[in-house]
């Protein structure tokens, strides 16, 4: 698991950007899949099974793309100003180091501040290319970055850039590799433009018309010092989200996510969330609506670098939803 998420979380992937993670994802799956796509928008759908007379047409959800920058000016020295695409925070920012998609790598400056305390805004951000001249900078408008930083094994924390989702993503390939025997017919979907409004998941979940809808992402926690009332942390199992900023998770799978979990000392942990959404959002609220639900790994640090999640909190992830799907799921 450490391995595939080292793997998952150094291939770039800005968002709208995504081919290099997808294309990496599907050797990965391919041999498992009963049947592999991708539509316009560049989310990889990998079916496998059948839906039997007991079973559903299930999409499961985790998204590809990750926060990152694009270029808005450079200047007649080759200083590289840039807005953000995703969340991304100024704080986060300072002295870090990007890699464009196409392969050039910049590090992060700010202009002058009053003081040592001060925070700029993105709008006082620029990229140092090392570069004099316009002419030399290697990227221009309309290029796209990713955060640069190396994947960290810390035991049973493992930290890296693009925990978001990739954490996720690794998720639903351990259970396309696991899984052999399902009622459901499974669509596994690797979707695109989360981070800027769901935007693969919505158009998948249109297409797709499935019966029931999982997301699989990342939330924050509650466990650092002075840290908000969220009462999810790392290493206390996945969470089972209840409710978020954009979605009410359909109380019949919570029940459900939780029976299975308490019949199999699953360790779970429950979700509410007051700020953001899951690709479950879009699916919920498709064609004539969808009852859907989201599992979220607990994350720290979410939309930087540098997040941090917990190896056994993926592996029982994984080992939750294999039960799940291998047998009928009765709301």
């Amino acid at each position: 698991m450490k391995k595939l998420l080292e793997q998952l979380t150094q291939t770039t992937g800005p968002t709208g950007y995504e081919s290099e993670v997808r294309e990496f994802v599907q050797t990965l799956v391919e041999e498992y899949a009963d049947e592999i796509s991708t539509d316009v928008m560049g989310n990889l759908i990998v079916r496998k099974g059948q839906k039997q007379e007991n079973g559903l047409r299930i999409m499961l959800s985790a998204h590809i793309d990750e926060i990152g920058v694009i270029v808005t000016h450079v200047d007649d020295n080759g200083f590289v100003r840039f807005t953000n695409v995703g969340g991304v925070r100024p704080t986060t920012c300072y002295s870090g180091r990007v890699q464009f998609t196409n392969g050039a790598v910049g590090i992060i400056g700010s202009e002058p501040v009053s003081s040592p305390l001060a925070v700029q805004p993105l709008s006082k951000l620029f990229i140092d290319m090392g570069v004099s001249k316009k002419e030399d900078c290697p990227v221009s408008v309309g290029d796209f970055a990713c955060f640069m930083r190396p994947f960290v094994d810390l035991g049973e924390r493992v930290a890296s850039k693009a925990m978001d989702d990739r954490a996720g993503a690794a998720v639903l390939v351990e259970l396309i590799k696991q899984l052999d025997e399902t009622p459901h017919e499974l669509n596994f979907v690797f979707s695109t433009q989360e981070e800027v409004g769901l935007r693969g998941a919505k158009t998948a979940a249109y297409h797709l018309d499935p019966d029931l809808g999982i997301a699989l992402d990342v939330t924050i926690t509650g466990d650092t010092p002075k840290a908000g009332t969220m009462d999810v942390g790392l290493g206390k199992g996945p969470a089972i989200k209840v409710k978020d900023s954009g979605m009410i998770s359909s109380p019949a799978l919570v029940r459900v996510l939780c029976a299975v979990a308490d019949e199999n000392d699953i360790p779970y942990q429950m979700e509410v969330l007051t700020g953001g959404t899951t690709d479950a959002a879009a699916i919920q609220i498709t064609r004539g609506g969808v009852p859907s639900g989201c599992i979220s790994i607990p994350c720290r640090y979410v939309h930087s670098p540098s997040e941090m999640i917990d190896i056994n909190d993926i592996t029982n992830a994984v080992e939750l939803l294999k039960i799940v799907l291998s047998k009928p799921i009765v709301f």
